[in-house]
């Protein structure tokens, strides 16, 4: 097992699964380490939460098994420090407890515990937990992942109203229409919360609401539900008269063009498009079909995709 290390590393070998222990007590820890190691895992350990905090600095583990209650820093008080830093906010924490109180394991899941199992530790039973959250823990950092290369503008968001991740654009989206924002996960800005709210209250896709942030108008559109509590929403900046003239020179398009085209990659139907832009809807099947020809696509999603890449480039 490998405690503290003496140098900063990157990150664990890419190709080995790597746990964070964090216990004060000995026999747990070496208990633990020759389980999971047992099982072909990297096994990292901290003997406090203030040592854990500092060894994430330096290594960022696939899983964190961590003792609820400890001398100094608690598992609670530790595990809400790592979960509102970005660098290690996606990291799942299992708490190990021998609590039978039912207060205690929503404090566990309160401070952003993915799961807890009871002490005396059952082998069979804590491999299978790590392994299930660690599969998942990469299902999700791959699904951000490819959302974060997609050049949209997205936000997830729990029911709670807690903001959990978001796009590098819709980052940068937000930050400038609210410069106070840390662009750290947690609650979601005073500012925005109006808007949200009307959308989180809908279960179906593309419910909107707008909301007057630092000059700018942002618009919050409900895309759909995720796993458990999340729901994805797509952020708009409705005024960007810049990204229209944008669009308009890259592809040499009308004004009233390059108008329909940013709002298709918004997502917005024919017939909304219409309503905004005071046009028929005809009309705005004409501008479509210029701007298809323009762009060289032959569809709404090939348009809206060329739009998107023209906007972050």
């Amino acid at each position: 097992m490998t405690s503290a290390p003496s140098t900063p590393i990157a990150s664990p070998q890419a190709d080995v699964d790597t746990v964070l222990v964090i216990d004060d007590t000995p026999e747990s820890l070496r208990f633990l380490a020759d389980t999971l190691e047992a099982e072909g895992m990297r096994v990292l350990i901290a003997t406090s939460g203030e040592a854990a905090i500092a060894l994430l600095e330096h290594v960022t583990p696939d899983l964190i098994l961590m003792d609820a209650i400890m001398p100094g820093m608690g598992g609670f008080e530790a595990t809400r420090l790592i979960k509102r830093a970005p660098a290690t906010a996606h990291i799942p924490i299992v708490f190990m407890t021998g609590l039978t109180e039912s207060e205690h394991v929503l404090a566990a899941l309160e401070a952003g515990g993915v799961d807890y199992v009871r002490k005396p530790l059952i082998v069979n039973e804590l491999v299978a937990r790590v392994r299930v959250h660690m599969a998942n823990a990469r299902l999700a950092t791959g699904s951000q992942a490819a959302l974060d290369a997609s050049g949209r503008h997205l936000i997830s968001v729990n029911r709670d109203e807690t903001l959990v991740w978001w796009t590098p654009q819709a980052g940068e989206l937000l930050s400038q229409a609210m410069p106070d924002w840390k662009r750290v996960p947690g609650p979601t800005p005073a500012a925005l919360r109006p808007a949200l709210i009307r959308v989180l209250q809908s279960d179906e896709s593309g419910t909107s609401a707008r909301v007057e942030l630092n000059g700018s108008t942002i618009e919050l559109v409900m895309v759909a539900r995720l796993r458990g509590e999340e729901t994805l929403i797509r952020v708009n900046d409705v005024n960007p008269a810049a990204t229209i003239a944008r669009l308009q020179q890259r592809h040499s398009l009308t004004s009233r063009e390059a108008e329909v085209l940013l709002w298709v990659s918004y997502g917005k139907p024919n017939r909304v498009i219409s309503d905004i832009l005071a046009i028929s809807p005809r009309t705005v099947n004409k501008h479509l079909e210029q701007i298809f020809e323009k762009l060289g696509v032959e569809t709404r999603a090939a348009a809206a995709a060329l739009a998107v890449r023209s906007m972050e480039g």
